[in-house]
């Protein structure tokens, strides 16, 4: 399965290879420096003292062989098979990045899956966390799939379901028929730090149990059109196929699952993106647990401030997130922000940009209370709100005929809101998110609007629920896409 990546054009000038040949580390070489230097540049001994003090010793590197033995076995290959959308172009945009409509989408490139008689293969990776078959990979890797395979290390293989797959944090959980399985062991990626090794395990291009190292390159990147997931950065190699494969820390511990990667050719270039593990089991519990996703949500739109706006609100420094709307109803009027306010911290966290922000939002529960510091006028005040929830969002199931109506559909779906049924110029209906199965096949895409359900308009999720029970083979949905409708015949799983 690919992973996804932004296209950047460096020029090949700008770069420069600095590297040395004599392989002593750092601190020796700042120890040589100190002994060489003539003895009257050292005048003062309490000043050569505090510099020493500040000397860094080199780490020991981890045991990558001891980490790969352990844990190879419970990493799996994942094999999809869709229907192909003949009307797709040549390259699949996918993700958060799939929007075409979206203008940064020009900058973000996937990879053609190859094609076989109407059907579209794709591969990807993933691990298994419970020695009763619960595997975690990303959701973009069972996008719109109708068969799933999951490959295990001893390549034995079974037919996976879907359990559910949050298109918003990029997580699926699968669920093969198997026990005694072999598991990882799950760590703590609030511990990570810049400079700290890790190493990746997976099936890039379909190389079974392909180890790569690195090092955390940064924490918290927060990168266009998906705000709500803190990504871990590191240099470890990571290419199409190794999408929903474990990151391990220096202890062998899985601290994350990498995504997507920033490439202007759509293999790797020394910049990998992981989704962090906290976050990811969060996910996991509630897709267990409930069978859907509840994301927090505060109701605001904000933007990252430059110097100029920040010289405007008479701020220091251009830090925080500044509120351009406020939606009715929600947490934050319910808390009293303004549009004008300037978020600089979120429950004692600074927050230093827009996408921050979003990330601490997603990283609390809805109903939970949270504090804000506020720049109001020239000063910065204080406020508690208890965020919301976003709408719920029915998780796309690959259940058979027993299954709940909506994977009998393959839709996830949610009500519209104000906004949304304004601009569609509608009074109601439900708003594809996710699509999977005969949904997909027949033609249905995320961000389409449910009218009605064989002529019967559809107001709400429990009502489509209801509708689709009473059917037993097909149903034909009203569908509004832009400015058309359209009726299309959906069969029911």
């Amino acid at each position: 399965m690919q992973i996804r990546g932004k296209t950047l054009v460096w020029s090949a000038a700008g770069l420069l290879a600095v590297g040395t040949a004599t392989g002593l580390s750092a601190a020796t070489l700042l120890q040589s420096t100190t002994q060489t230097a003539p003895a009257a540049a050292v005048t003062d001994s309490a000043a050569a003292g505090a510099a020493a003090s500040h000397a860094i010793s080199p780490a020991t590197a981890p045991n990558y062989r001891a980490i790969v033995e352990r844990n190879q076995a419970a990493v799996v290959g994942i094999t999809t098979a869709g229907a192909m959308d003949t009307s797709a172009q040549e390259f699949n945009f996918g993700g958060p990045f799939g929007d075409n409509d979206n203008p940064l989408s020009q900058f973000f490139r996937g990879l053609p899956h190859p094609r076989n008689r109407g059907m579209t293969h794709a591969q990807g990776s993933g691990f298994l966390v419970s020695s009763d078959g619960i595997v975690l990979t990303n959701a973009h890797v069972v996008d719109g799939a109708k068969e799933v395979t999951v490959k295990l290390s001893n390549h034995r293989e079974y037919k996976a379901k879907v359990l559910g797959a949050d298109r918003t944090s990029d997580i699926a959980v699968l669920k093969i028929d198997a026990h005694e399985l072999p598991t990882v062991q799950i760590g703590d990626s609030n511990q990570l730090h810049v400079g700290d090794y890790v190493l990746a395990i997976g099936e890039p291009f379909g190389l079974e149990e392909t180890a790569t190292a690195g090092i955390v390159s940064a924490k918290g990147r927060s990168l266009p059109g998906d705000g709500y997931v803190p990504f871990i950065q590191t240099d470890a190699a990571v290419n199409p196929g190794n999408s929903g494969g474990p990151l391990f820390d220096a202890n062998g511990n899985v601290v994350g699952i990498n995504a997507q990667i920033y490439s202007n050719s759509g293999g790797y270039q020394g910049v990998s993106f992981a989704i962090p593990i906290n976050l990811a089991m969060q996910v996991k519990d509630q897709i267990v647990k409930t069978g859907k996703v509840a994301h927090a949500r505060l109701g605001v739109e904000v933007q990252t401030l430059d110097q100029s706006l920040a010289d405007s609100f008479k701020m220091k420094a251009p830090n925080g997130a500044l509120v351009a709307k406020v939606e009715p109803d929600s947490a934050a009027a319910q808390a009293g922000l303004k549009v004008g306010d300037v978020i600089l911290e979120f429950n004692g966290n600074p927050i230093v940009d827009a996408g921050q922000l979003s990330a601490r939002v997603g990283a609390v529960a809805p109903g939970d209370k949270v504090s804000l510091k506020v720049w109001r006028d020239g000063r910065e005040t204080t406020m508690n709100a208890t965020v919301g929830s976003a709408a719920p969002v029915e998780v796309a199931d690959a259940g058979g005929a027993n299954a709940a109506p909506q994977a009998r559909l393959g839709l996830a779906v949610r009500p519209l809101n104000p906004d949304e049924r304004q601009q569609a110029g509608v009074s109601g209906g439900l708003i594809v998110e996710d699509v999977q199965g005969h949904a997909a096949e027949a033609g249905i895409q995320p961000g389409d609007v449910v009218l009605s359900v064989d002529g019967t308009p559809v107001q709400s999720v429990a009502q489509l629920r209801k509708m689709v029970q009473e059917h037993d083979k097909q149903v034909a949905l009203l569908i509004q896409r832009g400015n058309s409708r359209l009726f299309v015949p959906v069969t029911l799983g």
